[in-house]
């Protein structure tokens, strides 16, 4: 029996750990991703900020190590969902059941002009890139645009423009920058109202600007300039775009996608392929592209495969839950509990910054660093 997981993020990383757990060696998982390592994302932000060494938040898929499971350093060329088989650069992997786990990728070329006007903050290279950009920053216009929806880390954007305002104010450049935040979007969090409002009165407090409900059409490099679709222009000192985001081209090619994503049963992950699941960033059942709701739905995709493989009827279902921090800076961090329910939309609940949630924070990534990265 094997099983074959494309894409070693939150969601690979927590069905291979808990495929590991039940069946030990008795189970062939194999996991199949072309990074030397992982990253959490809200690390990235630490990276860029000179809070953090990009050596000290990179964990190494070397130091994955669970029994039953082999990790495959490869870059993934097809995929044959009917016959689950995947070709790779490492061979051909022919899988009794198959975990699409690949996240999705960002295109800054999407957008006219990011490349050579801005920057795109949602890549590792790029955080790394944007360390330096942003320690010489002397001050002026900031810009910190959605270039469109859905993306990765729905509170991301706002965080950015908060850790811009604190970094500024530690080298005395606030008074003379100025700091926006732009979005396609009516909120900067739509499913999370209280979150949203809380939100704003810490961009008010900060004297941030908030532009809703704004497409960004292109950026003019020439002039340092920003054009949305209305035809309202902002003039930039310093442009940090959250790029387009799609599903890997390799999933597109095999057929796997409809309106841009992969279907799949919100309740089972399952798509319509029997024996391949979708889970994460890459499928299209309508909930946050963001880790923990892909870690979840990785635990409940391996607990269906486990019962399947066990021949049992029936099995767990996703119950759509997940919580997301939100940094404020000196205000502190707070927590969103949202909850998809089919037919009834999202259900969210907000922490007010605290201690205990900064805490929390903390030991989130410890806690599955030492789960997903320690022998044994």
């Amino acid at each position: 029996m094997r099983v074959v997981v494309l894409g070693a993020g939150f969601g690979g990383l927590e069905l291979t750990t808990t495929l590991s757990e039940e069946f030990g060696d008795a189970v062939e998982v194999v996991l199949i991703d072309r990074e030397d390592g992982f990253i959490f994302g809200f690390s990235k932000l630490d990276v860029m900020f000179g809070r953090a060494l990009p050596d000290a938040v990179f964990h190494a898929y070397a130091d994955f190590v669970k029994r039953g499971v082999q990790v495959v350093k490869a870059e993934i060329t097809a995929i044959d969902p009917e016959a689950r088989r995947v070709e790779t650069s490492a061979g051909t992997f022919d899988a009794d059941y198959l975990v699409l786990a690949l996240g999705a990728d960002v295109d800054p070329s999407a957008t006219p002009g990011l490349i050579d006007g801005g920057h795109e903050f949602y890549t590792a290279e790029a955080a790394v890139a944007l360390r330096d950009v942003i320690a010489n920053f002397e001050g002026g216009r900031v810009i910190v645009c959605v270039t469109s929806v859905p993306y990765k880390c729905p509170p991301a954007p706002s965080e950015t423009v908060v850790l811009m305002h604190e970094f500024l104010t530690e080298r005395g450049l606030r008074g003379r920058s100025e700091i926006a935040l732009v979005t396609p979007q009516p909120a900067p969090i739509p499913p999370a109202p209280e979150a949203s409002a809380a939100i704003r009165a810490a961009f008010e407090e900060r004297g941030i600007t908030f532009h809703p409900n704004m497409v960004l059409r292109s950026l003019d490099p020439a002039r340092n300039t920003a054009v949305f679709g209305d035809g309202t222009e902002m003039p930039y000192d310093l442009f940090l775009g959250v790029p387009v985001h799609r599903a890997p081209k390799v999933v597109v090619d095999a057929g796997l996608t409809v309106d841009g994503w992969v279907p799949a049963d919100l309740r089972t992950l399952e798509t319509s392929f029997p024996g391949v699941f979708a889970i994460g960033d890459v499928n299209g059942a309508g909930m946050p592209k963001a880790g923990v709701f892909a870690e979840r739905q990785g635990e409940l995709a391996a607990r269906r495969i486990a019962a399947l493989i066990r021949a049992e009827t029936g099995g767990p279902e996703y119950d759509g839950r997940g919580l997301c921090y939100l940094e404020l800076g000196s205000t502190g961090v707070g927590r969103i509990n949202v909850e998809f329910v089919p037919g009834t939309g999202p259900v969210g609940r907000f922490d007010m910054p605290s201690p205990e949630a900064a805490t929390d924070k903390a030991e989130f990534g410890a806690i599955r660093a030492r789960r997903w990265f320690t022998a044994g």
